[in-house]
């Protein structure tokens, strides 16, 4: 039995073939078309890309944690993302937009009832 052009011996014809210097004369095999180099790359800048925002996110929650105090680390211990910290400590510190809506209703009316006193100057 005569082996098949492309096979060295002892090669299997169940594995794809080595590569030599005599294939890649020939030129390029069928699975590195345009086509393909297309979609490896933009797989390839996909995940670059995602493992961008991973390393970006892991350095954001770490800016958030090292400045907040040990006893606030409870309330955000649970956050996956930098923004779920974000919003956790925002909504501690300011308040749901409720809290800020009579906040600012309440000094409004503060304000609009601060008289000057009879027997105080200018």
């Amino acid at each position: 039995m005569a082996t098949p052009p492309n096979f060295e011996e002892g090669q299997s014809t169940y594995r794809p073939p080595k590569l030599n210097e005599s294939i890649m004369d020939v030129g390029k095999p069928e699975c590195m078309t345009s086509s393909w180099l297309k979609i490896l790359s933009y797989e390839m800048s996909y995940v670059m890309d995602h493992r961008n925002a991973i390393e970006k996110n892991f350095r954001a929650k770490k800016i958030l944690v090292c400045g907040i105090r040990p006893d606030e680390y409870n309330r955000i211990s649970s956050c996956q993302l930098a923004k779920e910290i974000w919003e956790a400590l925002q909504t501690a510190h300011e308040g749901t937009t409720q809290v800020k809506q009579s906040k600012i209703d309440m000094l409004t009316t503060e304000c609009e009832l601060f008289r000057m006193q009879d027997d105080e100057s200018v």
